[in-house]
């Protein structure tokens, strides 16, 4: 497959998903964010003084500020992607810091937040529009994840999406594109074989 078939490949996808995504109801985006958040906060690897990156959920996509809830109560420390210059910066993000919002509707922490080294992060809850049961993912098309997953070596890589959005097949994927870990969803927390 040439990049532009694997660029338009991934687009097709985004669309169909985005579209269905963006018809759940209210009440069932709103459990879905409780019940993830049960999940991931139960995982073995996060404990106090764990430190998790997760990112401010925005539209229809699953929403984190449960998770976050979970988190501070638990101990951990949560940190949160900053785009900046086209390079994604994680800074701690406590409850009540201010938050600035995104060109795209996402909210992201101040630019002067406590930064974290990716070598820091225990867990990365991974947005994505689309993701397969062997953990490939379809992001929003500005690669900042894959480029990051290397960078993070000892984290565990986990999938946040609705059931909807983890599809059967294979999804396109480049050599670039890097795979989760584990798929967290409202009904399933999936680990998955070792990514290639």
């Amino acid at each position: 497959m040439t990049s532009n078939e694997l660029k338009r490949a991934k687009r097709a996808i985004r669309r169909q998903v985005l579209t269905a995504r963006d018809a759940i109801p209210p009440a069932e985006l709103v459990a879905g964010g409780e019940a993830v958040a049960d999940a991931i906060a139960g995982l073995s690897e996060v404990s106090a003084g764990t430190v998790v990156m997760s990112y401010w959920a925005f539209g229809s996509e699953v929403p984190t500020a449960p998770l976050h809830r979970r988190l501070w109560a638990a101990g951990v420390t949560v940190a949160l992607p900053r785009i900046e210059d086209g390079e994604l910066r994680i800074l701690v993000y406590r409850d009540g810091d201010p938050l600035t919002t995104t060109g795209f509707g996402a909210l992201e922490p101040a630019p002067d937040a406590s930064p974290v080294a990716a070598t820091d992060l225990d867990v990365i809850a991974t947005p994505g529009v689309a993701f397969d049961r062997e953990g490939r993912r379809i992001g929003y098309g500005g690669g900042f994840y894959d480029r990051l997953f290397p960078r993070a070596p000892g984290a565990l890589r986990i999938g946040v999406a609705h059931d909807l959005q983890v599809l059967d097949g294979p999804l396109p994927a480049g050599h670039f594109d890097l795979r989760v870990q584990a798929i967290c969803t409202p009904t399933v927390l999936r680990r998955l074989a070792a990514p290639t």
